[in-house]
């Protein structure tokens, strides 16, 4: 392998436009929980706006505000890069997040790894230097452990969701403006998504407090595996597509007009419902912009402004919709989470009845589980707010890439998130001078998605060329018998047909009742468990989307499979157990 040595003064040869730098301060960097979110590469665009100029800071902020970190400890505190970049791949802050552990009261550096980050081999153990030793900070954390204890509210949470509908509801008529005031409003965002990010990052770090707390009581009753159920049904706002998705497709399905639309197939049901003269079509089109208004943010890889969100293509949102159409009644969301509840509820008294004579253990308890329902649903609803602040970004800013095709700047809307924020003015007033370097970057741009970003960066930048092609096939596919191990994300067990899908926007061939195997799970993906008979996922860690939201439908999971999508053969009969993480391979057709 090539690669270079990590200096102060480190440059970027990794060969992509806004690939990061390597301080020595926070030497590792891994894709652990970043996979889960940002699982292709980000454009150019994305960095600047997003990443760069607000959840970086947003980042930055929630550290100091919980005692985690001093501004002064980071490097380049006013513009910090926390969310680092290689070969076009986004990473996630390992030094920095295990300081939070190390710096934590009844806390270490392996708890965090164990709630953030999946657990693998090329993993680096934790390294101490002496500066991350601080009373200071221990106390400071010590506070906001006893606020993630006792909390019975988030407010600010609740503040930014009136906030971003605001933005939503109130957005202007592009018709009517100007390229400048075009730009300005994309531009508009960035502190509203620095502060909405901020307040998702308090909560989010936090959030392992709650089900950390379980697992010790859960231990103490002698079954961790209770652990994992007691976290089941779960309300949370990302579900919440689902079982509107859910409502349209039995809307759909009793209407002999709506389901003859989509018989023809995602692609073609808006207009097959257009074209119909039937009451049902015309009530059925308004239910779906009434969908599209409440939920249209949501995308797979959705933290980049240049994916494409389901307001921007609802074929994406068509296709779940259709599945649940052909699904039995048997798997409504709404059941499966009251079931899941129902457990729950029953798993409570009875760790209730035997730690009753344990003042202690159940004081643990109630706060354990206080904590873990709120701050769990408080990190899908923050996650929430945040991207449907970026989508109103996303909308502004591919209005004014039309704008740009339509004035011969550059031949394709796509190629405008192939510039940074600064490059935006120069393709607006010059484009002769960008046109060039933004096609050229369209081109490489489709080749970071044929490679696999390396797990881990610690102290050196990988090159390009060490990241494998996922056309490889180097990896060996499982038989009849083979036993995966992952985590245990959600309790119960399924057998089904394995369906291998890789991209959320395109989940032809997963039926009812089929174990739906994917390469991870943000919420984009979240409408697809509701016809499955369980999930697994190669990524994911006590946090994931995947295991909150697998939880909250009621649907078995798991998660953090090492190449599952690789090794489970499409089509296999297997078993999975989402209270002890292991997928059986039953038969291979």
């Amino acid at each position: 392998m090539t690669g270079h040595d990590m200096t102060t003064d480190d440059t970027n040869t990794s060969g992509w436009i806004g690939d990061s730098e390597l301080g020595e301060r926070f030497p590792a960097w891994t894709r652990g929980n970043a996979a889960d979110v940002f699982p292709d590469p980000f454009s150019p665009l994305g960095k600047s706006l997003v990443l760069q100029q607000a959840m970086s800071k947003g980042l930055r902020d929630a550290y100091i505000d919980l005692g985690a970190l001093n501004y002064d400890e980071y490097e380049n505190p006013d513009a910090p890069d926390l969310f680092k970049m290689f070969g076009g791949y986004v990473y996630n802050p390992l030094t920095m997040t295990r300081i939070l552990g190390a710096r934590m009261p009844g806390a270490s550096p392996e708890m965090i790894d164990q709630a953030f980050f999946d657990e693998r081999d090329e993993v680096p153990p934790y390294d101490e230097e002496p500066w991350h030793i601080s009373p200071s900070n221990e106390a400071r954390l010590g506070e906001s452990v006893g606020w993630a204890m006792s909390a019975q509210s988030l407010p600010e949470l609740d503040a930014d969701r009136e906030l971003v509908r605001a933005q939503r509801a109130n957005r202007p008529d592009f018709v009517a403006m100007s390229d400048s005031a075009v730009l300005a409003r994309a531009r508009s965002m960035v502190p509203l998504l620095q502060q909405t990010f901020e307040n998702a990052m308090r909560v989010s770090s936090m959030s392992g407090m709650g089900p950390g707390a379980l697992g010790a009581v859960c231990e103490a009753v002698g079954d961790p595996s209770l652990s994992i159920r007691l976290l089941a049904g779960i309300e949370v706002d990302s579900a919440a597509p689902s079982h509107a998705m859910w409502e349209l497709g039995r809307v759909a399905k009793s209407s002999a007009a709506v389901s003859a639309a989509f018989d023809a197939g995602p692609d073609a049901v808006l207009d097959a419902l257009r074209a119909s003269d039937s009451p049902d079509a015309a009530d059925f089109l308004e239910r779906v912009d009434a969908f599209l208004f409440e939920h249209g943010a949501r995308a797979q890889n959705e933290y980049d402004v240049f994916a494409t969100s389901w307001e921007v293509a609802p074929r994406i949102a068509l296709a779940a919709i259709d599945l649940m159409r052909r699904s039995d009644e048997g798997q409504a969301p709404a059941g499966r989470n009251a079931a899941a509840v129902a457990e729950r509820d029953r798993i409570s008294a009875e760790i209730r009845a035997k730690i009753a004579d344990d003042e202690e253990l159940a004081g643990t308890f109630e706060a354990g589980l206080g904590s873990a329902q709120l701050f769990l649903a408080g990190r899908e609803r923050a996650k929430t707010n945040v991207v449907t602040i970026i989508n109103e970004m996303r909308v502004a800013l591919r209005e004014f890439g039309r704008r740009m095709v339509e004035q011969g700047a550059i031949d394709q809307l796509e190629k405008v998130f192939m510039l940074t924020d600064a490059e935006l003015d120069r393709l607006r007033h010059s484009p002769e001078t960008i046109r060039a370097e933004a096609d050229s970057r369209w081109e490489q741009f489709q080749t970071l998605f044929e490679r696999k970003p390396v797990f881990v960066v610690n102290g050196r930048v990988p090159e390009l060329s060490e990241m494998t092609r996922r056309d490889a096939g180097d990896i060996e596919v499982g038989s009849a018998g083979t036993v995966l191990s992952g985590s245990a994300g959600s309790g119960g067990t399924a057998t089904g047909r394995a369906r291998v899908i890789l991209d959320a926007a395109d989940p032809e061939g997963l039926e009812p009742g089929d174990i739906l195997i994917a390469p991870q799970t943000d919420p984009s993906w979240v409408p697809l468990f509701v016809p499955a008979a369980g999930v697994v996922v190669n990524v994911g860690a006590m946090g994931s989307h995947a295991m909150i939201v697998s939880r909250e439908l009621g649907v078995p999971c798991v998660a953090s499979v090492a190449d599952a999508t690789d090794i489970i053969p499409d089509g296999a009969m297997i078993t999975i157990d989402g209270s002890t993480g292991t997928v059986t391979i039953d038969s291979v057709a």
